[in-house]
């Protein structure tokens, strides 16, 4: 039998995804917790921040995404060994960090000195439920924003993406709904690779069916209420809504639809809060529905950050991780989960 190979199509959008990611995360990165901006008001690669990030240089979120999408191109991410992996370079990695969220830190932190060194991902579920337990706050946004690799991984099996995207959310927010809304994300930026269009609709088929409901009237209030209308959005639901109403509510022009993309991103920035996250949220998804060329050169010249990686590195890593996953047949609306 003769080898499938991804069509070009879907491995540019794939390297969208990533690169888009990257792209919101570093635009987002010097305007973090700062109020709601005017609609006109200009926004920048600018680096700076409370971190004094480089101009182009990611946080964080795209930190512990590419953790991800290096262990995805080492096996499955559904296997027990890969997800130990994930949590050993987690926590080395969070050892010198220059951002860690408040929650994705403690976790780490406990994980580590519970296994007395190094953390498999048994420690991280451990640490995640043990804090869940004392304070039931842990529904932030720390595992949405880590999602493009997972869809890009899976795009053969919509079940497979489900699974690992709750599954790796686990090892830090043991809350229900953060998993939930990874499912959702992570099955949207699939779809997008896979058909070029928007629709976080999709991910809903990979929801228990009694948590359907509540994802489609928080995606139907995204779609009619303005991205400031979600001002806590360190909390998992309104990054998540956030993201979407800017999507969704930026106009397509029909003579540069790239540059959705940009205006976007750039609304994410102006809705204020957690910019950074609510950006590379919205970055995954946008560039898995663009493609890679709606990246502005001027940003992917100066795109950069841990662990040494630029703009290339993540464009051959996506589209390394498309070539393998992607199906000629995904069956991408198909699911046959547990209620």
């Amino acid at each position: 039998m003769a080898e499938r190979t991804a069509p070009a199509a879907v491995r540019n959008r794939a390297a969208g995804a990533l690169l888009g990611t990257a792209a919101g995360d570093a635009l987002g990165a010097g305007y973090e917790f700062g109020d709601p901006m005017a609609a006109d008001a200009p926004v920048e690669m600018r680096g700076g921040g409370g971190f004094q990030w480089a101009p182009g240089e990611w946080t964080d979120d795209t930190a512990m995404a590419l953790v991800i999408a290096d262990a995805a191109a080492a096996g499955d991410l559904r296997d027990e060994a890969v997800q130990d992996r994930i949590a050993a370079a987690w926590a080395a990695w969070a050892r010198d960090a220059t951002d860690v969220g408040v929650q994705t830190r403690k976790v780490l932190t406990d994980a580590s000195a519970a296994a007395g060194g190094v953390p498999t991902a048994n420690h991280l579920r451990a640490a995640a439920a043990e804090l869940h337990a004392g304070t039931s706050r842990t529904a932030g946004n720390g595992s949405l924003m880590r999602t493009a690799p997972v869809a890009l991984a899976y795009l053969g099996d919509a079940e497979a993406c489900a699974e690992v995207a709750f599954a790796l959310s686990s090892l830090t927010h043991a809350d229900p709904e953060a998993g939930e809304a990874c499912v959702l994300w992570s099955l949207a930026i699939r779809h997008s690779v896979l058909t070029g269009e928007l629709d976080a609709r999709v991910g809903l088929l990979g929801l228990p069916a009694a948590a359907r409901e509540k994802w489609l009237k928080r995606l139907n209030e995204a779609e009619r209420e303005p991205a400031t209308t979600f001002r806590d959005n360190g909390w998992v639901v309104h990054a998540l809504q956030a993201a979407w109403a800017c999507i969704l509510q930026t106009p397509v022009l029909p003579y540069d639809p790239d540059q959705h993309l940009v205006d976007a991103l750039e609304n994410c920035v102006r809705a204020g809060g957690d910019t950074d996250t609510v950006a590379a949220i919205a970055g995954g998804l946008l560039g898995a529905c663009h493609g890679v060329g709606a990246i502005p050169q001027d940003w992917a010249d100066v795109l950069h950050g841990w662990p040494g990686r630029s703009t290339d590195d993540l464009v051959h890593q996506a589209r390394e991780l498309a070539a393998a996953s992607w199906a000629e047949d995904p069956d991408a609306e198909l699911f046959d989960l547990p209620e």
